[in-house]
């Protein structure tokens, strides 16, 4: 390692939430020192918050591990990279060639989407290991979106985002961005995009059972029954039909079943609605005729309308309304992005459409949903025996730890320890990865490189931007490419091969395809001329050069010289701005239609489900969950400079449930739901409706056997492990972890 002291700037892309800003880092010998916001980077223009400021921080945690661990005699040892992977093909190949490829189970949790390596290679592994015991942290938070879209639109990843920059009215359900930096929606600068959105006179509502700190600058704040999203979306659907303010515009011919809808929701009256929801009828139809009445509007649901019983339907709805009112892909709505990465653009016309339910679970029946299983059913198909099929004998954990971020996570963490073998790749020895028999871990985020390909598909302006590693590879680590690389040759029974041999295949085939493909610019070409002509220092960033030029700004290998490709790129260091979102459809829907599916029979056959909610009534109090600024889920809990402060592990109770429970601020508070109990601080506050409580999600780092020491030292609880895992969203199997019932009591002790 370099000894000089000799300051420099680089700069890198942040990786630690959804926003993407471009960061200027200082860099003293190969040590991050600070981080500021890049001014001139086309996307972010110098934003920043807390995590990104926190950079140098995250990145030099003593506690990152440095060296893969293998368990040799139940313990857990520092080893050699060739060590490691040997342990891992000696480990999972006898597994799969006697039990099969479904007893082989992967697990992808959500900092997978923040790496360029996450993006790149568990794809591949998964299309060659053949498994179908795939879970991922897509079953606890956005599921229920890419089931609705994939529903609508035939393609579970067109996920309209709204134009934060040009709408005129913007409705939020479920959604906190000045605490979350946005999701689902790639916005740096969230809070700077709704203040614009107030000065040019546009307004904002926000519909949330806390008054959040997005609530608070809101024009409307709604405060809704935790767990109702869909009913009030149902109710406000209903009203612009009931009074005629529905107009599709430029929509109508686009879409089917639109006649459908008034009699799908007829039971769904403001009247009806308000009493599940608690929000007076009078309310439901000023939201609806306020949306109708606008210029422009775009309704945004997120993790607080998806992480309930009707999640999906909720999702459903927002675009439901988005399209009723004629804002679904028009600017100053909700529009498609097209990522400069995104393949090439097909015309427009039928396609496959999306199905659910193709195998299910083999314990609880789950049907699949995007080619995943519930990762609230991984405990089950690890720990218990039926006679279809094999248990899950053996995981891959690839930048996951459900045991903190799944329902009960007593139960999987007892599953994880019986398993015959485990693969985690992670920086840390945490909650989940304690109980690997070989642990890879990848570098910092300065030793590597950053390209957002799947936020740029969500960003609420086009651009592309790609940083290299700040610094280079510290002796004796391995860039998180060749780890995941190594990673499906030792799991598919081609270990000791060149990790350069699986680039070589994705390329290989990629180019292959193209150039069978009509409207592919390469079409009729030969491949492998093609893939002489990539350019870039390693096969990531071919790939990369790969996917830009097929893309949709590419260069097509020289069709359109003033195209995009790697070099390109790289001459524009802070980016290339793509101009803002533009009207796509028909072009991305890949319904059998050929025409936005409004009422899909899967969305159809759920709504008896949701009418039967219209009679429930909670009786006791309900949990939520929340978001911190300065963290992202379990990730940064071992930073002292993103703890402390706001960011504490405490239940939030509003003043007259406290008063009604003898409970005071500070009070040890006994939390209890069918998973199990924990106990917490109470922070009383008006911030939350009565009939509420609130812990927020990621705590909990108190077991034996991790190396996370501020973490543990001040651990907080597991709020899932007051859940079951019972109770699911069935058409995604998104997990329920919103308007959960729980009881509360004061402990008598002080926390």
């Amino acid at each position: 390692m370099s000894t000089t002291t000799d300051s420099r700037t680089a700069l890198r892309i942040c990786p630690l939430c959804e926003a993407t800003c471009g960061l200027t880092l200082t860099i003293e010998g190969t040590r991050v020192t600070g981080a500021r916001g890049d001014r001139a980077d086309v996307f972010s223009q110098g934003f920043i918050c807390p995590k990104g400021a926190s950079f140098g921080a995250v990145d030099a945690d003593p506690d990152r591990l440095r060296t893969p661990l293998v368990r040799k005699d139940g313990e857990l040892r520092e080893a050699t990279w060739d060590e490691a992977f040997d342990a891992v093909a000696a480990g999972l190949r006898p597994i799969v060639e006697t039990y099969g490829p479904h007893a082989l189970g992967v697990v992808l949790g959500n900092p997978n989407v923040h790496t360029m390596a996450g993006a790149l290679y568990p794809t591949v592994l998964l299309g060659a290991l053949g498994t179908r015991s795939i879970f991922t942290a897509s079953t606890l938070d956005q599921m229920p979106k890419h089931v609705s879209s994939g529903l609508l639109f035939g393609d579970a990843n067109a996920i309209p985002v709204p134009d934060l920059d040009r709408t005129d009215h913007l409705l939020l359900i479920g959604a906190n961005p000045l605490e979350s930096n946005g999701s689902l929606c790639t916005a740096p600068d969230f809070p700077g995009k709704l203040r614009a959105l107030k000065a040019r006179g546009g307004t904002l509502t926000v519909i949330d059972p806390r008054r959040t700190r997005t609530a608070k600058l809101a024009d409307r704040h709604v405060s809704i029954r935790p767990g109702t999203d869909a009913l009030l979306l149902a109710a406000m659907a209903y009203v612009l039909f009931e009074e005629k303010l529905t107009d599709l515009g430029e929509l109508a011919e686009l879409v089917q079943g639109l006649d459908e809808i008034p009699d799908a929701l007829r039971d769904f009256t403001p009247e009806a609605a308000a009493g599940a929801c608690d929000v007076d009828a009078a309310t439901i139809r000023t939201l609806a005729r306020e949306l109708a009445a606008a210029p422009t509007a775009a309704v945004y649901g997120r993790i607080g309308s998806c992480t309930v019983p009707h999640g999906t339907l909720a999702s459903w709805l927002v675009d439901v309304l988005n399209i009723l009112t004629g804002n679904l892909d028009r600017p100053g709505g909700a529009l498609f992005p097209q990522a400069a990465t995104d393949k090439t653009p097909r015309p427009a016309g039928p396609g496959r459409g999306f199905a659910l339910g193709r195998w299910h679970s083999r314990v609880s029946r789950h049907p699949e949903a995007k080619g995943e299983l519930p990762i609230a059913a991984l405990a089950e198909e690890i720990d218990t025996a039926t006679a279809e099929g094999e248990p899950v004998r053996a995981l891959i954990a690839i930048a996951a730890n459900p045991v903190l971020s799944a329902p009960d996570g007593d139960r999987l963490d007892k599953a994880l320890g019986s398993l015959d073998f485990m693969v985690s790749v992670d920086p840390y020895l945490n909650e989940t990865s304690r109980h690997a028999h070989v642990v890879l871990p990848p570098p910092p985020p300065s030793q590597s490189p950053h390209h957002d390909f799947a936020f740029n598909a969500l960003a609420v302006r086009n651009q592309v931007r790609y940083t290299r590693a700040a610094v280079p590879l510290e002796p004796g680590r391995m860039a998180e490419t060749e780890i995941l690389a190594r990673l499906v040759l030792a799991a598919t029974g081609m270990h000791g091969a060149d990790p350069s041999a699986v680039d070589a295949m994705v390329i290989d085939q990629t180019l292959g395809k193209a150039v069978k493909e009509p409207h592919s610019p390469v079409h009729g070409r030969d491949p492998h001329e093609l893939a002489a002509a990539l350019t870039g220092d390693n096969g990531p960033e071919r790939r990369l050069d790969m996917m830009l030029r097929l893309g949709p700004y590419g260069d097509g290998f020289g069709v359109r010289p003033e195209g995009l490709n790697l070099d390109k790129l790289l001459d524009q260091p802070h980016g290339i701005d793509l101009g803002p979102l533009q009207p796509r459809l028909p072009q991305p829907l890949k319904t059998r239609s050929g025409r936005v599916e409004l009422l899909p029979q899967p969305i159809a056959d759920d709504l008896p489900r949701l009418r039967d909610a219209l009679r429930r009534r909670p009786d006791g109090l309900v949990l939520v969950g929340r978001r911190h600024l300065r963290s992202n889920n379990s990730w940064m809990h071992n930073i002292p400079a993103l703890t402390g402060g706001t960011n504490r592990c405490t239940v939030h109770i509003h003043p007259d449930d406290a008063a009604r429970l003898g409970i005071a601020d500070g009070d040890a508070v006994r939390i209890k739901g069918a998973g199990g109990e924990v106990t917490a601080p109470a922070e009383v506050t008006d911030g939350i409706r009565r009939g509420v409580v609130s812990l927020p999600h990621g705590w909990g780092h108190d077991r034996p056997g991790t190396r996370m020491n501020h973490a543990a030292a001040e651990p907080g609880v597991n709020v899932n492990q007051l859940l079951d895992g019972s109770l699911l969203d069935p058409l995604s199997g998104n997990a329920v972890l919103n308007g959960i019932p729980v009881e509360v009591a004061p402990t008598g002790t002080t926390p």
